[in-house]
């Protein structure tokens, strides 16, 4: 069986099993943007409290957030950790929509992906993974997003090398698949879930998990 062929079993036996994920939680492509810098380092459920203290003031705006102090924007995001350097962060994020496309994000998806790619990796504090969040999630475009949990379930199934790196991680996938948004937003959904539930680092369930099968 290819790989590509096997990529696809997966994903099918994944959703089958899983049921759709509804990824990524998000009201607004700003809002999806804000989660994906947010989310560094630490899990969602202290992400949407930082986006609560936003929302419950109003600030869910790129304009609104961008004019707002430093400090006073560190502390509305304090739950998500590391408060100040994300703070930092969304700003430089919300300075390249400014220049790029006057906080007007829909605008963004008529670039090209590799060159819309190559300048939000420019902007500081946003790397692979959250700039791949970002393309696939707020502006729908086909950029597949990879993690720990991607690199470990595919490495324990023999598929890629222990230490292959982000880029060579997600060319796998996007070699293989079809540039299609919807199916790159639900299987990384579903990789992640599997990660969390089974295919933890140190005592994985493989008995219980749906790619068990596989092994």
């Amino acid at each position: 069986m290819s790989s590509s062929t096997l990529l696809m079993h997966f994903y099918e036996t994944l959703l089958a099993s899983l049921g759709p994920s509804q990824w990524w939680p998000g009201e607004t492509p700003f809002e999806i943007c804000v989660g994906a810098v947010l989310t560094q380092n630490t899990n969602w459920s202290n992400v949407q409290k930082a986006i609560n203290n936003l929302k419950s003031r109003d600030l869910l705006h790129p304009e609104k957030m961008a004019s707002l102090d430093d400090e006073l924007l560190a502390e509305l995001i304090r739950p998500s950790g590391y408060f100040r350097i994300k703070a930092r962060r969304l700003k430089n994020l919300l300075e390249f929509l400014r220049l790029e496309c006057a906080y007007h994000l829909p605008d963004l998806s008529s670039q090209d992906l590799q060159q819309l790619r190559d300048k939000l990796l420019q902007v500081k504090g946003i790397g692979p993974e959250t700039a791949d969040s970002i393309l696939l999630y707020a502006l729908e475009k086909p950029s597949f997003v990879v993690d720990a949990y991607t690199s470990r379930i595919l490495n324990r199934h023999l598929l890629v090398h222990e230490d292959i790196d982000y880029h060579e991680l997600r060319d796998f996938f996007m070699d293989r698949l079809p540039r299609d948004v919807a199916l790159y937003n639900e299987y990384h959904a579903l990789l992640v879930r599997t990660g969390k539930k089974w295919c933890n680092k140190n005592n994985p369930r493989c008995d219980g998990c749906p790619l068990g099968s596989y092994l």
